[in-house]
């Protein structure tokens, strides 16, 4: 595993010289942003790409570069995916399992951020909806197609510090609602699946890892309110010795972490882990610091918790 990647690596740099050829990748997400960014990346290197959008007239217009930069072999093909409806993510996983063709690589990508108080189709508190139950439900209906050597790269984000799972009451029912902890919530819940499902499949070979790509500014933000941005930029610069030397990163650079773990890193120096940066982050528990990851995030009988919890949830049962 290479250590020569950074803050400021971007996507062509992680992979240059790196030939996906044969690989086959589902991307959560790409019609905006990242997702577009991460898929442009590795069709380019010959990569097949299915790409997951909510909208697909959105996704098709956003993506014409990937399909333009794509190598010998590499592709793009887009999948209808709305996240805050099972409906949907049922639909599509149902799609992918006809389809029968396995994945090397699974990045979840796609999700919402601070956004009012609202909730999924379903009738789940929005952000733990679709940034976590979403995903949750269509990686496990479509495990099947994991094959021994393939990996989950789950996105989570340095908002997991804010808040662990509230399994008692995900939906904010009896908690007043902010939008950050719920944010929060719903990250350390991409964490923890990931260490679940980690913890379930190496066994046969498949490896889960999660990250944070950084400080980006995308349509992730959409929901940003000028007051709620302070506040972003306030808890990025935590820990800076001069806050106003805090930067947001490029898209190539926020979705650099994402190809480094799915492609780059070895498979036992992620599974089960979280990363930032490029590289394999410790725990750090200082409440001060932005530096790292909480403890509460990487606990596999927490993450065992929520995977009950989520089943319960949802309504079925995944014993992978």
């Amino acid at each position: 595993m290479s250590n020569s990647f950074g803050a400021t690596s971007t996507t062509d740099e992680v992979l240059q010289g790196v030939n996906l050829s044969g690989k086959r990748v589902l991307v959560t997400g790409v019609s905006a942003g990242l997702g577009v960014e991460t898929a442009r990346a590795l069709a380019a290197h010959g990569a097949q790409v299915i790409g997951a959008a909510r909208d697909l007239s959105k996704a098709q217009a956003a993506t014409e570069q990937v399909r333009t930069q794509a190598a010998s072999g590499g592709s793009l093909a887009l999948v209808q995916l709305d996240l805050a409806s099972l409906d949907s993510v049922r639909r599509c996983a149902d799609g992918l399992l006809a389809a029968g063709k396995p994945f090397d690589i699974i990045i979840a990508n796609a999700g919402v951020m601070a956004c009012p108080k609202g909730t999924t189709a379903d009738g789940f508190e929005t952000q733990f909806g679709t940034n976590h139950l979403g995903h949750f439900v269509l990686v496990n209906r479509i495990a099947s197609l994991l094959k021994p050597g393939s990996r989950l790269v789950n996105l989570s984000s340095a908002g997991h510090r804010y808040a662990d799972v509230n399994l008692e009451d995900p939906n904010f029912e009896h908690t007043p609602y902010e939008e950050f902890i719920a944010y929060g919530r719903s990250k350390t819940a991409n964490i923890l699946y990931a260490v679940a499902l980690d913890s379930r499949l190496k066994g046969r070979g498949v490896r889960a890892t999660s990250l944070h790509p950084g400080g980006i500014q995308t349509e992730l933000g959409r929901h940003l309110t000028p007051e709620l941005m302070d506040q972003v930029r306030t808890r990025m610069s935590q820990g800076l010795k001069d806050p106003s030397a805090f930067r947001f990163k490029t898209v190539p650079q926020g979705s650099a972490t994402s190809v480094w773990a799915g492609f780059v890193a070895s498979a036992d120096a992620v599974g089960g882990h979280y990363c930032e940066d490029c590289h394999v982050c410790e725990i750090n528990d200082d409440v001060t610091s932005r530096v790292g990851v909480r403890s509460y995030a990487l606990n596999l009988a927490h993450a065992n918790d929520l995977w009950r919890k989520s089943e319960e949830m949802v309504g079925e049962r995944f014993p992978l």
